[in-house]
């Protein structure tokens, strides 16, 4: 739940901190004191875009700070944030609690910040969004969209599993189908690539290249090449090692005779030079008898020269056509044969990918309709549970519906999908199906799509009784609802208040109302106010706003002055006594 909220610069507000506890929170104050700045914030710390014309003025940049805990959260969300948590490289403050933040400069970039580590804005976005969920004018108004009534409804059927099998299917379907059109389409293109292919591979085949041959073969030409100097400088080493020159002079029986007089004297130290004498010797031993092998491998005539002079063409020809290389030249000739494979336009090639798209589309038929059936059967129950809701929210003869029908293909469509009522489908990333919310508030009027029949105050609390229905699988998290009750007056308001304080008995609900039926609800009131200063005692400094905790006292006063401006009078304290009272007995029985 959200802990505690920091705003610094942010439109009216200068500087505030708000704490909150668990239960039903209500955000009050004067038109313009800044309420709305106390959601703007939450919504920065959401990822929202930042917007530069609510830094205050005068001041150079905004920060929003909010402080979270994980506790009364459940496993499946906890695992999530601490998945997000360990992949930012953020980190817990020691009573476990995270601190997240936004930054909005009037020049600059924003940055936003969680566990003390510069993040992306959508990281923050993930954090938040597990632990928080908005709500205000804007959010009735995605309502009406087709994809937010789809989630809806699919957060109430739980349709994970169905809609992850549906999702591989149709990925897996629709990249046989692009695979089988594109080759259909470039037949002519491809057979002509693989013509070219074929031929380089032929001539790769023949020549057979083998790895590394062609710095095997330069050594080798060096060497034929160089036949008779090597063959002279070798004879000349080895005979001045063995005493076979001229002068019969023999490196060897010299070191010998070095070794043999040293060995002689009873000297430590000659004797020592003289094992190292040893050691030369057998080193000139080997040398010459590795020169005699040498000698021995060396060719006798340089007649193989020209083969491997016309082997050596042959691999350059490849190597100007295909790589630097020869290894170069049989990678090259491996890329080829698998996309030579890849091109393959047969007659048996084709039919082969189309009985695979038409087995990959069966499977995503399948599917799709058991997404389908779980989503009819969940949209009876949903319908149902929301209508209940509003007939305790002042609405008893509304009706709330939702219909599940197949989603037609366009003409162009990139993903249509027959299925065996003879109906040809539009099969989306999320079904086949269009979910379309339908309301009528009142028994006497037809039943409507919900942009077409709902008023604005009708609309916040079908929203309201959604959330009341769908809340069950976020419980533990944080709800905030900015002027949920919009347009709401009277026996409605009330049962909105009743409504936030049931929701808040599993969540931490936080509400900015103007109205006091909603507000005598709440375990705790903070009010935002508006505080005008004087600069050097001449002239109106800009008007700052704070948010300040109420005692019992004060919220009777607040609730006073909402009910009519009635603050101060003692009969606008008695009605606003008298509705707080009722509230709080009403919780007290309920409990």
């Amino acid at each position: 739940m959200l802990a505690e909220i920091r705003i610094e610069a942010l439109g009216a507000i200068s500087a505030a901190t708000a704490e909150f506890d668990g239960g039903l929170t209500v955000l009050t104050g004067e038109t313009g004191a800044g309420k709305t700045m106390v959601v703007t914030g939450l919504h920065l710390l959401g990822g929202a875009r930042a917007d530069a014309t609510k830094v205050r003025s005068g001041a150079d940049r905004a920060v929003v700070e909010g402080r979270f805990t994980t506790a009364e959260v459940g496993d499946a969300v906890a695992a999530q944030v601490d998945g997000i948590l360990d992949s930012s490289g953020a980190e817990r403050d020691d009573d476990g609690s995270v601190i997240a933040a936004r930054s909005v400069s009037r020049d600059g970039p924003s940055r936003a910040y969680l566990g003390g580590r510069s993040v992306p804005a959508k990281s923050l976005s993930g954090f938040t969004n597990e632990l928080l969920t908005l709500h205000g004018q804007n959010d009735q108004l995605r309502l009406m969209r087709p994809d937010e009534q789809r989630a809806a409804l699919d957060r109430y059927a739980d349709v994970a599993t169905q809609l992850h099998r549906y999702r591989t299917a149709r990925d897996s379907w629709l990249e046989a189908k692009r695979d089988l059109d594109d080759r259909r389409r470039r037949a002519r293109e491809m057979a002509q690539e693989a013509d070219r292919l074929q031929f380089a591979l032929n001539e790769i085949d023949v020549i057979d290249p083998h790895s590394g041959e062609d710095e095997a073969l330069v050594a080798e030409i060096r060497r034929l090449s160089e036949l008779d100097a090597l063959r002279e400088a070798v004879q000349t080493a080895r005979a001045a090692l063995s005493g076979e020159s001229d002068d019969g002079f023999s490196a060897a029986h010299a070191v010998g005779q070095a070794r043999s007089a040293l060995e002689g004297t009873d000297d430590a130290p000659l004797k020592a030079l003289a094992e190292q004498l040893g050691s030369a010797l057998t080193v000139l031993v080997d040398v010459s008898a590795e020169l005699g092998g040498y000698l021995d491998e060396l060719p006798t005539d340089t007649s193989s020269l020209e083969t491997k002079l016309a082997r050596q063409a042959e691999l350059r020809t490849l190597t100007r056509k295909y790589a630097a290389d020869v290894d170069g030249v049989l990678a090259w000739a491996g890329e080829a044969r698998d996309r030579l494979a890849a091109l393959d336009v047969s007659e048996e090639t084709l039919a082969g990918l189309e009985r695979r798209v038409e087995e990959l589309q069966a499977t995503v038929v399948a599917a799709a309709q058991d997404l389908t059936k779980v989503r009819v059967k969940a949209a009876k129950g949903l319908s149902k549970a929301v209508t209940a809701e509003l007939s305790g929210l002042a609405m008893a003869g509304a009706d709330f519906a939702i219909s599940v029908t197949p989603l037609p293909a366009r003409a162009d469509d990139s993903a249509p999908l027959a299925m065996p009522s003879g109906v040809t489908v539009h099969a989306g990333h999320d079904g086949v199906d269009a979910v379309e919310f339908g309301f009528a508030a009142h028994g006497g009027s037809d039943l409507l799509p919900l942009n077409k029949s709902a008023s604005g105050g009708e609309l916040s609390r079908v929203m309201l009784a959604l959330e009341v229905v769908l809340s069950a699988s976020t419980e533990g998290t944080t709800m905030v609802f900015d002027e949920v009750d919009a347009g709401v007056g009277g026996r409605a308001a009330v049962q909105i208040g009743r409504r936030l304080a049931r929701l808040a008995r599993t969540h931490q609900v936080i509400v900015v109302t103007h109205l006091p039926q909603v507000a005598a609800y709440a375990d705790v009131h903070l009010v935002v106010e508006g505080v005008a200063g004087r600069d050097d005692g001449r002239k109106a400094r800009a008007k700052s706003s704070g948010v300040r905790r109420l005692d019992d006292d004060d919220r009777v006063a607040e609730l006073a002055r909402m009910l009519a401006g009635l603050g101060e009078s003692d009969s606008g304290r008695a009605h606003a006594r008298e509705l707080l009272d009722a509230a709080r007995a009403e919780r007290a029985a309920a409990d």
